[in-house]
């Protein structure tokens, strides 16, 4: 409920005398301890992604996605050709720094300067990145230029509504669920309806500590397995979390969220 109220007596949103519409984010790369998120390249990274995605036989990382699967290099480098100018959607390469190769894709989306608002979206993350503590920190990469670097008020995450693991993801994150859109979309000939979930510039400083806390590597043994999890520390600062991913309890246990991301 708010406590505003206008000459009129009337109900109004808080006041927000000072905002001004924000930057665009930069075509620039974003590092971080486990993994650096490169602006993608057809040139420099198409082939290697395509290698990493062909590690999923059945192709199941691509059912929610508006594309794909690629049946070969050339096709998958061609689409990227086809996207990566683009500055909505803005388009990087998740580089694993352990093995210096790209494992996934990641993208800003719906990018709204005047309103503050900005989408993390068309996620595809391959094996590779699958349930990594890597594929959790480029999630929070992107979210911390987002808030910090760029001072966005609102920072979105949409998924078909049957992409369970999309969804467990988001939460599992920080996102809160706001609801569904029904018949929002009509994607590889089929309807799709889409869940909205976000999180709000007054909610990160408590995401962003936990997902500090849990990316932080006391919070692993030498063998990779975490001490905590991130549900616990989503907790203690404040944020409950509807869905608590079992992949937590594997070694590095990270995002449960496959290539189907949040694909528009």
């Amino acid at each position: 409920m708010t406590d505003h109220k206008n000459h009129l007596g009337q109900p109004v949103g808080a006041p927000l005398v000072d905002w001004t519409p924000r930057s665009r984010p930069p075509r620039t790369l974003i590092k971080g301890r486990l993994c650096r998120l490169e602006p993608l390249e057809a040139s420099r990274h198409a082939r290697a992604l395509h290698a990493s995605y062909s590690a999923d036989r059945d192709g199941r990382n691509w059912t929610y996605l508006p594309y794909g699967p690629f049946a070969s290099s050339d096709e998958y480098a061609a689409w990227v050709a086809s996207v990566e100018t683009g500055d909505d959607p803005l388009f990087f390469a998740i580089i694993d720094l352990a093995s210096e190769q790209p494992v996934g894709v990641a993208s800003y989306l719906r990018i709204d300067p005047a309103m503050g608002c900005i989408e993390v979206g068309h996620l595809s993350y391959s094996p590779f990145l699958q349930r990594t503590a890597a594929a959790t920190e480029a999630m929070y990469l992107m979210m911390r230029r987002a808030f910090d670097e760029l001072g966005y008020r609102r920072y979105e995450w949409k998924c078909d509504s049957f992409n369970a693991p999309s969804w467990r993801a988001a939460e599992r994150l920080g996102f809160t669920y706001e609801g569904t859109f029904r018949q929002a979309v009509v994607m590889k000939r089929r309807n799709r309806d889409n869940a909205w979930l976000s999180i709000l510039d007054e909610e990160w400083p408590a995401v962003r500590a936990a997902l500090e806390g849990w990316l932080d590597a006391a919070n692993f043994d030498k063998s990779g397995r975490q001490r905590r999890r991130l549900g616990e520390l989503m907790n203690e600062d404040g944020r409950q979390e509807d869905v608590e991913p079992t992949a937590d309890s594997n070694p590095n246990g990270s995002v449960r969220t496959s290539a189907d991301g949040c694909g528009r």
